[in-house]
């Protein structure tokens, strides 16, 4: 298996990303310089770099990031394209044995998947989302374990070393993540980098990884690496993928489930 990397290893890069989202998406040039403590040519650097791979755009005097689903709260992403996220979580649900320990991130479609789990008996169930420790908290015999971390109110979850740190304490059977992006040449894509690390620390030791997502994120780009294509083992979304993408997921032993309407 290819070891995971971030696509933009950078440590300027990763925090001029990271201060762009926290600023909403966009920011003046100035802006940005101020917040980093650097000089505004050492921002337009950094920027003409990463808008050539199209992770951000640059306007007169400002930038902003490319991807503005998700940088937008959980809350507001659980309303768009419900229907697909609602068949997708059902049935990667149907994934998931009862009795399993199951890791559960901040994702919006992740959040169905929760709803949908709450049928099965004696899980563990590990997560950094509020929105799933709530969901399978005190039914059905149900273990929750809520990491610790740093509490971000955009995603509604936690995030940080000692998140890492908790979440790798447990033998986890099933991992369930959410992506931003994919791309063939790099693999499976999130917006922020305390996203992407726990991502990367959750497939290295879980069982079985399961990705849910709609295909509007196929094609679709981020800055992070979440995880090369070869650490998932199933796909579930709810079109069939253009060719390139499907290609490459088959060449790495991936199990694509197309749950259209």
């Amino acid at each position: 298996m290819a070891k995971s990397r971030e696509k933009h290893s950078t440590h300027r890069e990763v925090e001029l990303l990271d201060r762009l989202r926290a600023m909403g998406g966009s920011a003046r040039t100035a802006v940005l310089a101020e917040a980093l403590d650097v000089s505004e040519e050492t921002v337009r650097r950094t920027v003409k770099a990463l808008a050539k791979s199209g992770v951000v755009q640059r306007v007169h005097g400002g930038v902003y990031l490319a991807n503005t689903e998700a940088l937008a709260p959980v809350v507001t992403r659980l309303g768009k394209r419900p229907e697909e996220k609602a068949r997708i979580a059902a049935a990667a649900a149907e994934l998931i044995p009862s009795g399993s320990c199951v890791f559960l991130d901040v994702g919006s479609t992740t959040a169905f998947v929760a709803q949908n789990l709450r049928n099965h008996r004696d899980m563990t169930v590990v997560t950094n989302g509020l929105h799933a420790a709530q969901a399978l908290s005190d039914i059905n015999n149900n273990r929750v374990f809520l990491a610790g971390g740093e509490l971000q109110a955009v995603s509604s979850g936690v995030f940080g070393p000692e998140t890492i740190a908790f979440v790798e304490r447990f033998n986890l059977d099933v991992a369930v993540i959410s992506v931003d992006g994919f791309d063939p040449r790099s693999g499976f894509l999130l917006a922020a980098a305390p996203e992407a690390a726990l991502a990367r620390a959750v497939t290295a030791r879980a069982h079985r990884v399961i990705v849910v997502t709609d295909h509007t994120k196929f094609g679709q780009n981020a800055p992070m690496v979440a995880c090369a294509p070869g650490a998932v083992d199933v796909v579930v979304t709810d079109r069939v993928l253009p060719p390139q993408m499907a290609e490459c997921l088959a060449g790495n032993g991936v199990e694509v489930m197309v749950v259209e309407g």
